[in-house]
């Protein structure tokens, strides 16, 4: 599950209230505004360190993710060539390239090309004219799979194709080319992954490759490939989207934060909620490890950038082996350096800004991840899990929840002496302004949801007071402190109880941007602060 880095779900009453309405499409003057709102980086690392093994097989590597993100340009829209070979303003093939497709990810999934219409909720997952009640009616097993999509047979039948099949020759390819790289592999655990991985895909049985990522410790490469996340299913949360990232391992930093993984159990039980809903134990193998990141493709790179990992998504494989944690440095340090921080001079109070600081940013992205696999996964009551539960509502909640026990377990971490000569008000700033980097991402994100519903139950709390004369926000520490509690405990509730009703009540209630912090985000945009990064990226940029 990504911070990302990062993803599209509309709500469906914002889709209805919507549909009534024509688009307003952007003229050439705002497109190119919006395309240079994404600032463009270089994705690179050293490379001296890696055997000259370990760079043979980086080239494969990169071919095999160039085709997750062809796989994930047929979910997200379908045919990217017909798309982009229609466009000729270069600024509109820009947007619709970073965008994966003609709608605006980042602005509750707006189009701009004329005659598009509306992203469907089920992008290209589903029929285009399927109705929801067609689809609960639809009597087949593997319907609500994560590797399946669903088309209409000859006799306009709905059926289902699992991914292996519906695309057979890419598929194939990719796990061509990853065979030949676990052949170069001399790490034995990396090798094992890579060939089960390459197993997987052709038959989208993703559980031994996903127990073999959790045994590898001693790569100095790491390959995050194939479906993964469900966040591109706005209808039904169902299908995963395909996407990769190449990671070279930062050996110094990793080592650093291996003791944290041990301590999950621990923290687990420290959860400001009723024994009942922290009742699981978490696996204590979760290993934590800082990596650059040197290609991004498919899902993980369409609109906002990922910037830490917590993989694999598996309850099966969290309860027996925890999960792994990756935190992907040299990005994380471009967006603190040329948004984070830029956002927080601009609307943090004065008095409060020397708290905005890259390691307190790192250490809250980092417990995000670790804090996916704290709580709960199965309903209080045995009757199911809570993803299934929450349905579509699922992600928003989880993202919101890592959130606020990522900053929660900062907190105990210091308490615990784990963290030494820690400021928590550096935490609670930098996470604050973080909220406003996150909230930009609109209600198309999920973060960006989850981010809106944290901000109005922080000030309905009083954990921030907003000046009037300059549109500064101060972060008061102790309200700051209960508000964490508070939501943190509401939102562990409402999973382990399945509370679908109340989940839709609470994004209802605050899941959207309401005027006063819409001006204020504007005045971000006025001031020209990016609202994400792009890469430079290839076998080129990194010297291959």
């Amino acid at each position: 599950m990504r911070n990302k880095v990062l993803f599209s779900i509309i709500f469906m009453s914002l889709l209805i209230a919507s549909c009534g309405r024509k688009p307003k499409l952007l003229d050439n003057v705002n497109m190119q505004k919006k395309v240079e709102e994404f600032v463009k980086v270089d994705l690179t690392t050293n490379i001296n360190h890696l055997s000259g093994k370990e760079k043979q097989i980086l080239p494969l590597l990169f071919d095999a993710a160039q085709i997750m993100d062809e796989l994930y340009w047929l979910q997200s829209y379908g045919n990217k060539e017909q798309l982009l070979n229609n466009i000729n303003d270069p600024f509109i093939r820009d947007f619709a390239l970073i965008n994966y497709g003609p709608w605006e990810r980042l602005n509750n999934n707006q189009p701009f090309i004329d005659g598009v219409g509306f992203k469907p909720l089920g992008a290209n997952f589903y029929p285009a004219d399927m109705t929801k009640e067609e689809f609960e009616l639809f009597d087949n097993k593997d319907k609500t799979s994560l590797y399946s999509i669903i088309r209409r047979n000859s006799e306009g039948k709905l059926e289902t194709i699992p991914y292996h099949l519906a695309y057979k020759d890419k598929i194939e390819n990719a796990a061509n080319l990853i065979k030949q790289a676990a052949e170069l592999a001399e790490d034995e655990g990396l090798k094992n992954y890579l060939n089960l991985r390459a197993s997987a895909l052709l038959t989208d049985d993703y559980l031994p490759s996903d127990l073999a990522w959790m045994d590898m410790k001693t790569n100095n490469i790491d390959f995050v490939v194939g479906p993964i996340e469900n966040y591109e299913d706005a209808l039904y949360n169902y299908k995963a989207a395909y996407e990769s990232f190449i990671l070279i391992k930062d050996i110094d930093w990793s080592q650093k934060l291996a003791r944290f993984a041990k301590l999950l159990p621990t923290l687990q039980q420290s959860l400001p909620v009723e024994p009942l809903f922290k009742k699981e134990v978490p696996g204590s193998d979760s290993d934590l490890g800082v990596y650059d990141v040197v290609f991004y493709a498919g899902d993980c790179n369409a609109g906002s950038k990922t910037i830490a990992i917590n993989l694999p998504n598996n309850p099966q494989v969290h309860l027996e082996k925890g999960s792994r944690k990756l935190q992907l440095k040299n990005a994380m340090k471009y967006k603190f350096d040329k948004i984070l921080l830029p956002i927080g001079n601009l609307l943090i109070d004065p008095s409060q800004r020397k708290h905005i600081k890259f390691d307190a940013f790192f250490e809250n992205v980092m417990f995000h991840e670790v804090a996916h696999g704290l709580g709960i996964k199965h309903l209080v009551n045995g009757k199911g899990t809570v993803h299934e539960a929450l349905k579509e509502k699922y992600s928003i909640v989880e993202e919101g929840k890592a959130d606020i026990l990522g900053l929660f377990m900062v907190k105990k971490l210091a308490e615990m002496k784990e963290l030494t000569d820690k400021d928590l008000m550096d935490n609670y700033v930098t996470f604050m302004a973080g909220i406003f980097r996150s909230m930009r991402f609109g209600a198309a994100s999920v973060h960006g949801t989850a981010n809106m519903v944290c901000f109005y139950y922080f000030q309905d709390k009083g954990a921030f007071v907003r000046n009037p004369k300059d549109g500064t926000y101060m972060v008061n520490f102790d309200k700051m402190t209960d508000a964490m509690n508070g939501l943190a405990k509401d939102i562990l509730t409402l999973q382990g109880n399945g509370d679908y009703t109340n989940v839709v009540k609470l994004l209802e209630a605050k899941g959207f941007v309401r005027d006063e912090l819409q001006s204020d985000l504007n005045r971000v945009s006025n001031a020209n602060i990016p609202k994400d990064i792009v890469f430079n990226q290839g076998k080129k940029i990194l010297g291959l």
